[in-house]
């Protein structure tokens, strides 16, 4: 059991592992850390921490473990703030959803990696945001990526994995850098395309009709483009690279489509229809 738990930043990722934790006895106390009194307020009436701060000193005194869950882009900032009152035992660990950005941001922030500092980043969540949208299932039969670097000390490690089992999560374990090229395909492209699609379909001239009479495809498609904006603009920024390959193919691909839509090429269209469907199952499976 870990004594003391504080969350940086309480919102829907780091309340639910609090909520899932609590459910599963294995913490005895969850402080939480943030800005707005009001937020704190409401997770400590709703149950998913014992405490609030709003001063970080006060927040990380006693932690044995520390969860970092704020925006990528803000991550520099919040971990120089934590540096002077970390305990040279107390292992941090994170959510982002890009570790190349966040491992960069703990070099400057505490000068060197600390070796209880272990990256990871859990592939769940929903369009909602905020404490209020937690809940402790959201972590069941999910995964979770830790992206430890090579004198990430194996005990943080082993504590992290076992908190994150405990929330119902299997994890597992990615270099940093290959962790962000599959996640700029599976979880960033996606994001992007529903944003985009979204944003073009809303400035046609008749984008009241097109969506009155959109279909559970284009609702299902377009889920994630209701996911908080300033997020996904520090994830695109912070992995820019990783996207932009992955961007570049994508669009090579496309064009190839509307070339065979135009030019009438069915078999192309039902080859490639059909090598996508036939991808889809097996992922189902």
């Amino acid at each position: 059991m870990i004594r003391r738990l504080c969350i940086v930043g309480v919102g829907l990722i780091g309340g639910s592992l609090a909520r899932a934790l609590k459910a599963a006895g294995a913490v005895a106390e969850v402080v939480g850390y943030g800005r707005d009194p009001a937020q704190l307020q409401l997770a400590q009436e709703l149950g998913v921490i014992d405490r609030g701060e709003t001063d970080i000193a006060a927040a990380l005194l006693g932690a044995e473990v520390v969860l970092v869950a704020v925006p990528v882009g803000a991550m520099e900032g919040v971990l120089r703030a934590m540096a002077p009152h970390l305990a040279a035992d107390t292992i941090v660990t994170d959510v982002g959803s890009t570790k190349g950005s966040v491992v960069a941001a703990a070099q400057r922030a505490f000068g060197a990696v600390p070796a209880r500092f272990v990256p990871g980043h859990p592939i769940a969540g929903t369009e909602q945001s905020g404490v209020a949208a937690s809940f402790a299932e959201l972590y069941h039969k999910r995964r979770v990526i830790l992206t430890p670097l090579a004198h990430t000390a194996a005990a943080a490690v082993a504590t992290v994995r076992a908190l994150w089992q405990a929330a119902g999560a299997e994890v597992v374990e990615m270099e940093v850098r290959h962790h962000d090229e599959v996640l700029a395909a599976t979880s960033h492209l996606p994001h992007v395309l529903a944003y985009t699609l979204v944003d073009t379909l809303a400035r046609m001239e008749e984008h009241t009709e097109i969506f009155r009479y959109a279909a559970g495809g284009f609702r299902d498609f377009t889920r994630i483009a209701s996911s908080d904006p300033r997020m996904w603009h520090d994830i695109c920024l912070a992995n820019r690279d990783a996207i932009l390959k992955v961007m570049d193919s994508y669009a090579a691909d496309l064009a190839a489509v509307r070339d065979a839509i135009e030019r009438g090429d069915g078999a192309a269209l039902l080859s490639i229809f059909g090598r996508a469907k036939q991808a889809r199952d097996e992922f189902k499976q």
